[in-house]
């Protein structure tokens, strides 16, 4: 079951994320930090137990970015990764979003949903809030990937 996050998932997401963050896959999330932006993440549910999240981040009232995609590896390949960005893609066309952009190490699977490659020059917004902190900004191994969300 996907559904929108709540306070006392925080801990466990971030957990989840930090499973990754210790592999330099994702960039780590402290529980205070998911707290802080709990209305931005979705999470997937089985029996109880988080196994997977997602999270949005608004850049203008066109472009969102989805970030912080998680999936417990005893669920990889099971459409979990899908079905949280369908449901991401979701909650921003309701919000009015045209775009939204991923910076992922996983090409293939945005691939299959409908991204494409771009260049991450395309979004000034995410290097100046997010990049310029990030351990990894001269050696940024991730790929810049967008999705227009609407017809026009």
């Amino acid at each position: 079951m996907i559904r929108n996050a709540k306070l006392s998932d925080a801990k466990a997401i971030s957990s989840l994320i930090d499973n990754f963050a210790r592999r330099n896959i994702m960039l780590p999330k402290t529980p205070e930090e998911v707290m802080e932006n709990i209305r931005n993440f979705i999470v997937a549910e089985v029996k109880g137990k988080i196994i997977g999240c997602a999270a949005f981040s608004f850049f203008t009232p066109e472009l969102a970015e989805i970030r912080s995609v998680a999936v417990s590896e005893s669920y990889h390949r099971k459409g979990v990764g899908s079905r949280l960005i369908e449901k991401a893609e979701e909650i921003l066309k309701e919000e009015g979003i045209q775009r939204a952009f991923v910076l992922t190490l996983k090409e293939s699977f945005f691939e299959k949903l409908g991204y494409r490659k771009v260049d991450k020059k395309n979004f000034p917004q995410k290097i100046w809030r997010d990049c310029l902190s990030c351990p990894k900004i001269m050696r940024c191994d991730e790929v810049a990937m967008e999705k227009r969300l609407t017809g026009r």
